[in-house]
């Protein structure tokens, strides 16, 4: 009886402590998730005041994808990496996503910004989400600090229903690279 009582205790002790470490994972996963929505709500605004027609342009597509990203480049070689998600505008849902950049070229300097994808097409978009995606060769001049310097180049093309707005945070960069960026889900948070 007393060997019985002392199995049962560690069971429910153990179920307790699992319990606890599944809800404490899942606090982390749905905190990822909140600061990952408040930095592309953050980054539209920012978008919509810097171009006030974009507003209609993200509503009405069939989707849209937002990413921050921390570059750093020392000399000829530099690498990067960030957070953010696709939205497909009919659904609703979320696909949480990760980015990681390489690039190679002379240059200097450490760049934060923020990316705004925009699909014209349900293809496009599940094509972003499902397959993930590569981006390369890219030429790049921009120079920000604080609120000095241009925020926003604007809309570019990068494939065929795809396109793309850059927003600069702060930093400073001024380089001639060739960068592949590879964008793809983020197993842990979806």
């Amino acid at each position: 009886m007393r060997i019985t009582r002392t199995l049962s205790l560690i069971a429910i002790a153990l179920v307790s402590a699992l319990a606890v470490a599944l809800h404490a994972a899942e606090t982390k996963k749905e905190k990822s998730q909140k600061e990952i929505r408040e930095m592309a709500q953050d980054t539209l605004q920012r978008l919509y005041k810097a171009d006030p027609r974009t507003k209609a342009v993200v509503k009405d597509a069939a989707g849209y994808a937002v990413f921050s990203n921390l570059g750093v480049k020392i000399l000829v070689a530099g690498s990067g990496s960030g957070k953010g998600f696709a939205v497909d505008n009919k659904s609703k849902s979320e696909t949480f996503m990760k980015m990681i950049e390489l690039q190679a070229g002379f240059g200097m300097g450490v760049k934060k910004f923020r990316v705004v994808f925009v699909f014209d097409s349900e293809r496009a978009l599940n094509s972003f989400v499902n397959s993930g995606w590569e981006f390369g060769g890219q030429t790049t001049a921009a120079a920000k600090n604080g609120d000095k310097g241009a925020a926003m180049a604007g809309a570019v093309s990068v494939s065929d229903g795809v396109w793309m707005y850059q927003l600069t945070d702060k930093g400073l960069a001024l380089e001639i690279t060739a960068k592949s960026t590879k964008y793809y889900k983020d197993d842990s948070l979806n």
